[in-house]
């Protein structure tokens, strides 16, 4: 029999300590047969800048662990007031990415997605608004035993709380977290205090801290400049953080004396300050991070070595899919028409899924951007999309440009040029096919026109009573049936499907029948409610006409390409 395992003096203090709030200045609550030991932590935190790529080098170094055969969850912590990302302005934060239990959240849970390639949830995702939305609940239930609700333990201790259950619940063998925007952030600080108490409660090997900089080149003076990443990771030792790895972020490759001096420094051996210069592709980044032994120090210092299986297959496969990026044997032009165009960011998973279905079609997809607020006439769309091989129109809300988008699918569906919608995509995809094919001339959506005559998009009826933006529409993951002898049974290959949704508005029931009289298919819809979810032309009438009143982009992966793209880029070649 295997002895039963004895806390150390350090875990029973913890644990005793945690059940005595009252009495004592700590606060560290532990999940019931939480142990010590058994999930290790690292920590990845920013420095100089923000926006420098921690969350793609995050995603990196946890796809390399998990390559060696550990279990690896990635966690995100975001210091801004909103509970999630939901109703952020894509200009301001880029995609909202959805998961598939219908959180909202920051699109670097997207890349955490792709690269590990599994699902993420709730549990990975903290936000300042709803860590405080939880503390000041519970503080009005009694739960902190009339005690005066500090930072320092409770908020931090709630944060350690968030962190331990993610680990037990998921049995991981590593919880990667990263800490939004750069040390000093006062937004931050709370979460960055959390993590070094963590790492002292969890005990020497059990955890590591790194911390991703950004080395600056300014143009009038040709050289490399160490001091601002030297005064970003002052801030991190002042707060009690030793870094044990540096990541050095830069456009070009920096030199040997830049590390030396941030190894001087920051008390970091140099051969763990390593460089992450600009690459031709985030996909280059894990092979990038292999070359520099980043995983192999980590789980050095995690103390993992007896635990790793050999990564030789699984580097096999991501350089074979990285390689066929760089050397396509054709290119396609596919615009995408939004009202987000000037912040690509904003369209960052439909970027990445073209990206995917173009190496399985050994395809590069030129992206063209049109902003279709611009467009008013069927003529400015033509010349808009000119030597196009396919055009997307993207989820969006409001009104800007919605006229310029259903005049580009009326080119489109015209003309047989590919035409992908993607939600609001969808929707105006219904519109145009009513106005111009069914005659329906006063056809639109109450979105835009709340009292049009036809409304051929309407709000979901559960959505009716709701008030308010935030985490009020159809969200996460629903399942799809999918009608037999249809492009998207050819596509999928199935009869059904499971895709993630964000919306509130649908094609009004009331319509279906004249739509699919008059030729539209609507291909996928809701098991047991009228609702429609895809739609389409017969394959003998166009090229590629599919709409979806879901976001497909959320579920492409790397070495798993979303079906729908896949035949969108292929039937783009076809036309090429």
């Amino acid at each position: 029999m295997t002895p039963k395992k004895t806390d150390t003096e350090q875990e029973a203090l913890i644990k005793s300590l945690a059940k005595k709030t009252d009495e004592h200045e700590f606060y560290t609550p532990i999940p019931k047969n939480y142990q010590f030991g058994r999930t290790k932590y690292v920590f990845v935190t920013g420095s100089v800048i923000s926006g420098v790529g921690k969350g793609i080098f995050s995603a990196s170094l946890a796809k390399l662990l998990k390559d060696q055969g550990l279990h690896v969850e990635a966690m995100k912590f975001d210091g801004y007031l909103n509970v999630d990302a939901g109703t952020l302005n894509p200009y301001r934060h880029g995609e909202v990415f959805v998961l598939d239990d219908g959180t909202e959240c920051d699109m670097d849970l997207g890349t955490y997605e792709r690269f590990l390639d599994q699902d993420i949830s709730k549990d990975n995702y903290l936000t300042a608004g709803k860590l405080f939305s939880q503390i000041i609940t519970k503080e009005r239930a009694g739960g902190y035993l009339g005690r005066d609700v500090q930072f320092i333990p409770h908020v931090t201790g709630e944060i350690k709380s968030f962190i331990r259950h993610l680990a037990q619940k998921s049995e991981a063998d590593v919880v990667l977290i990263e800490v939004g925007g750069t040390a000093g952030d006062i937004e931050s600080a709370y979460f960055l205090e959390a993590l070094r108490e963590l790492q002292y409660e969890e005990g020497a090997g059990n955890s590591c801290f790194v911390n991703v900089t950004y080395i600056l080149k300014p143009s009038s003076l040709g050289e490399h400049k160490s001091k601002a990443a030297q005064l970003g990771i002052r801030t991190l030792m002042s707060m009690g953080i030793q870094p044990q790895l540096i990541v050095c972020r830069s456009t070009e490759p920096i030199p040997e004396k830049v590390r030396e001096k941030l190894s001087i420094f920051s008390n970091v051996p140099v051969d763990r300050v390593i460089g992450l210069e600009d690459l031709q592709s985030i996909y280059q980044v894990p092979l990038k991070l292999k070359e520099a032994k980043a995983d192999e120090i980590v789980t050095e210092i995690l103390q993992l070595k007896a635990k790793l299986k050999s990564q030789e297959k699984a580097l096999m496969q991501w350089e074979d899919f990285e390689k066929k990026m760089r050397e396509p044997k054709s290119e396609i032009n596919v615009a995408i028409t939004g009202k987000y165009t000037g912040l690509h960011d904003a369209y960052a998973s439909i970027l990445n899924a073209l990206e995917h279905a173009g190496e399985a079609n050994c395809a590069h997809v030129n992206i063209h951007w049109v902003d279709t607020a611009k467009i008013e006439t069927l003529k400015d769309a033509e010349n808009a999309l000119k030597g196009m091989q396919g055009v997307i129109v993207p989820g969006g809300f409001g009104s800007r440009g919605v006229e310029g988008k259903i005049l580009c699918v009326q080119h489109c569906r015209e003309n047989k040029v590919p035409y992908f919608g993607l939600c609001y995509g969808f929707q105006m995809a219904v519109i145009e096919f009513a106005r111009n094919v069914c005659n329906i001339k006063g056809a639109h959506t109450t979105e835009v026109e709340p009292d049009c005559p036809e409304d051929v998009i309407d709000i979901l009826p559960e959505q009716k009573e709701k008030e308010g933006l935030g985490g009020n529409m159809r969200l996460g993951g629903h399942k799809v049936d999918i009608k037999k002898g249809t492009v998207a049974e050819s596509l999928y290959d199935a009869t059904d499907a499971h895709e993630r949704f964000r919306h509130r508005y649908e094609c009004n029931p009331k319509y279906i029948d004249v739509l699919e009289k008059a030729g539209l298919v609507f291909s996928g819809k809701a098991p047991h409610h009228p609702i429609m979810q895809i739609l389409e032309l017969p394959a003998e009438q166009h090229p590629f006409f599919v709409g979806v009143q879901f976001h497909p982009e959320f579920t492409s992966r790397p070495l798993r390409p979303q079906p729908l793209f896949k035949g969108f880029v292929s039937a783009c070649l076809k036309k090429n």
